[in-house]
């Protein structure tokens, strides 16, 4: 793994460990959208990058409870595409909360989409997550 994707997860003590642990296979990608659609375009757009010479290995939700517990059965995800609306106005930050807080994992990067207008967060809330 390089030296700059280390320094990046420095703020980690644990993390490392995981980081290290995967650097061999692919970087996992997890799509959280309740439209199978959203999926399927990620999917098909996605599906042959590599990063950093490491192919992406995707993970499906569909609602928020999915996403917690695909998140916590794969505590290594690299990234998490995450819908905000999708049970209820705000599922995709309560995912937000329980990974950060409730599951301490700040290794995830996540990128909050939404295709509600008027529905995405302040920026406070971006910003502390």
């Amino acid at each position: 793994m390089s030296d700059e994707l280390d320094d990046l997860f420095q703020d980690s003590d644990n993390k490392q460990e995981t980081l290290s642990a995967g650097a061999k296979g692919k970087w996992k990608v997890m799509i959280v959208d309740d439209e199978p659609g959203v999926h399927d375009v990620t999917l098909m757009i996605l599906k042959s990058f590599t990063v950093e010479g490491r192919a992406l290995e995707f993970i499906s939700a569909y609602t928020g409870r999915e996403a917690i517990r695909e998140i916590t059965c794969n505590p290594d995800t690299a990234l998490i595409f995450l819908d905000v609306v999708m049970e209820t106005d705000h599922a995709g930050l309560d995912v937000v909360k329980h990974i950060r807080e409730t599951l301490q994992n700040r290794f995830v990067r996540i990128i909050l989409r939404t295709g509600q207008p008027g529905s995405a967060p302040e920026e406070s809330v971006i910003i502390d997550y």
